[in-house]
């Protein structure tokens, strides 16, 4: 994996944790009821998908526990169907998915 790949998995990370921080003290509930926070983590998403579809193959298959495809799927879906997303399957994805992504990353990324 070259150091351009390990750039944008540090990237990858910092986008992360910036879900991690935008949900923490919510639940699903309040989660729903703030919109301002259903677009921050829609947004971050999106920024994630976009990374990783800068990732070489060879950072792809370095890693094959994350679903890299479904990862730049749903940026996909987020970028252009926004108003279709359930943001139910958006906060799974945040509380369950991200901190997952999170660690399996930090085992990935060197330096």
């Amino acid at each position: 994996m070259d150091s351009k790949d390990n750039v944008v998995l540090r990237k990858i990370i910092d986008e992360a944790a910036i879900i991690m921080n935008l949900t923490a003290g919510f639940d699903c509930d309040s989660y729903l009821k703030d919109e301002r926070t259903k677009r921050a983590v829609c947004m971050t998403l999106i920024n994630i998908g976009e990374l990783v579809k800068l990732l070489s193959d060879d950072a792809r298959q370095a890693n094959t526990a994350i679903p890299w495809r479904r990862i730049a799927g749903l940026r996909d879906v987020a970028a252009h169907g926004y108003q279709t997303l359930r943001m139910e399957d958006i906060w799974k994805t945040a509380i369950t998915d991200i901190p997952n992504l999170l660690e399996e990353l930090k085992k990935t990324v060197s330096g």
